[in-house]
């Protein structure tokens, strides 16, 4: 039986660029996604959208609204994802990879130039097409 997983998507922006990572790990491996994770029991999306940003690129940030979602049927993996988009506002840092076991590269771009990939995770590329 499939699991069903609320996983949170940090919009993080530096005007018009977003902030994105090569990811790496169990599921989706080698595209691009939003710094991101598994909301924890208890947890707001907000606050999940604060702790993966710093723990992945060492950015502080603040969550300021809720952007929507996506639902992310993973059935290669036996999981079913409800992905919660925040967009975050920077306040402190600098942007690395900080965790090289889940990103191997980040980058910043825009929306514009994020749809015309072909390497974007499943959530990413449901919420720039939604």
């Amino acid at each position: 039986m499939a699991q069903v997983r609320v996983g949170v998507a940090a919009v993080v922006s530096d005007g018009t660029r977003w902030l994105v990572l090569r990811r790496t790990g169990a599921h989706g491996a080698g595209r691009w996604g939003l710094p991101g994770g598994h909301q924890e029991f208890g947890e707001s999306p907000e606050d999940t959208a604060v702790r993966e940003v710093g723990e992945e690129t060492g950015l502080d940030v603040v969550a300021d609204t809720r952007l929507g979602f996506t639902d992310d049927p993973m059935p290669e993996i036996g999981r079913h994802y409800v992905t919660l988009f925040v967009r975050c506002r920077i306040v402190g840092g600098t942007a690395r990879i900080a965790e090289p076991d889940k990103a191997t590269a980040l980058a910043w771009l825009t929306p514009e130039q994020l749809r015309a990939r072909d390497d974007l995770f499943a959530p990413l590329r449901r919420f720039l097409d939604a």
